[in-house]
């Protein structure tokens, strides 16, 4: 009998696993996962504070609960040292698994961005629910907290943070939030709106250095400016995790190189997720990845799936402004044309043939995004 394995329990990991069983209850099933493999939605992590949510309310089922729905085995907080591709075994901390089919579904990694000072090792970051939790001890303690970043995960935060009241400060290096995304009117406008629950912004900037003191962590900018903090919250990115891959000789570029069937440069082993990069695209959010999980699915049960990408747009959770956004997934030629309305910005990303490429809404208009999907070309046909 095949044995399937799956490296991470994450969205992308679960997503494949019960998708698999929607086609074969027979396969054997292992999931292996560095952390105690329970199963939640990761985009909550980003508005839990807002819904009054404990870490502990945001686990929908532990790894037991998951292990008998999925008819699976699940190696929890279990380190996978090495990948044997010659032989179709995994070296991990309980020892060897043998596969027929690897799926890496290891996620990725926060970018830490390097920070001088002796507190530099107190910055959190928040990429999972052990990490989640964590962040919410230490803001039991105190709630004044500096954000490295101005982009999606860094806005959502912001806006959640200031649900409880929260003195913050966000820093980054660009003029304004969202600025990879949004077209200036719709960033401005977010920006108005997050200063409107109290955030303060220090753009074009950058943190130097965390140093402790008596009233918390001193955290210098690029301008000399200090701000005290309770807590510093990096938010710069995520950056595929590839190390086990390219130390098993797995091609590798800005993320895990596969095929549109979602096959690596070896034969049985396939990459899903944040990890993965199909053709030239990298795109950590969610509709990629539950739509290269059903194809990937299909793949696995027999029938070669190749995985297509429509235009699917990126909700911000900043619930202050809502906005949403759909990127051109490659660098394109081209321009923004912004109308301001009184329900909030339609903004319309043409190409130099005046083909509508992508958008961005705000406010009322947010409505507008599945109308406007259709008439924006397909990521990947």
């Amino acid at each position: 009998m095949s044995k399937l394995v799956i490296i991470g329990t994450g969205l992308a990991g679960y997503t494949l696993a019960r998708e698999i069983r929607k086609r074969d209850s027979e396969s054997e099933l292992l999931l292996i996962t560095r952390d105690d493999g329970s199963s939640y939605s990761k985009p909550m992590l980003s508005n839990a504070l807002g819904k009054d949510k404990h870490p502990d309310a945001l686990v929908i089922s532990s790894a037991e609960q998951m292990a008998e729905t999925l008819a699976a085995e699940i190696w929890t907080r279990t380190r996978v040292n090495r990948i044997d591709t010659r032989h179709q075994a995994l070296h991990t901390e309980k020892g060897v698994a043998s596969y027929t089919k690897l799926v890496l579904a290891n996620g990725a990694n926060t970018i830490m961005a390097p920070i001088k000072g002796g507190a530099a090792n107190k910055i959190l970051s928040v990429n999972d629910l052990d990490d989640y939790r964590l962040f919410r001890a230490e803001l039991e303690k105190g709630k004044r907290v500096v954000i490295i970043g101005a982009g999606l995960i860094g806005c959502e935060f912001a806006n959640d943070l200031s649900t409880v009241g929260a003195d913050i400060s966000v820093v980054d290096l660009a003029s304004r939030p969202l600025g990879s995304l949004l077209p200036e009117k719709a960033s401005s406008l977010l920006q108005e709106k997050l200063s409107e629950l109290g955030i303060n912004w220090h753009l074009n900037n950058a943190v130097n250095s965390v140093e402790t003191s008596d009233e918390g962590l001193r955290v210098t900018l690029k301008d000399s400016t200090v701000i005290t903090a309770d807590i510093v919250l990096s938010a710069i990115g995520l950056r595929p995790n590839l190390e086990l891959a390219t130390e098993a000789g797995i091609e590798t570029d800005r993320g895990l190189k596969v095929d549109r069937f979602m096959q690596t440069s070896h034969e049985n082993i396939y990459g899903l997720g944040d990890c993965a990069q199909i053709e030239d695209l990298t795109l950590p959010f969610v509709m990629p990845l539950m739509n290269s999980a059903r194809a990937l699915a299909a793949t696995l049960c027999g029938e070669d799936t190749a995985v297509c990408y429509p235009a699917m747009p990126v909700v911000v959770k900043t619930p202050c402004y809502p906005v949403v956004v759909c990127p051109t997934p490659r660098p394109k030629e081209g321009h923004w044309e912004e109308e301001i309305t009184d329900e909030g910005v339609r903004a319309l990303f043409r190409d130099n043939d005046g083909n509508i490429a992508g958008f961005a809404l705000t406010g009322e208009l947010v409505r507008e995004k599945m109308a406007l999907s259709k008439q924006v070309d397909d990521w990947l046909a």
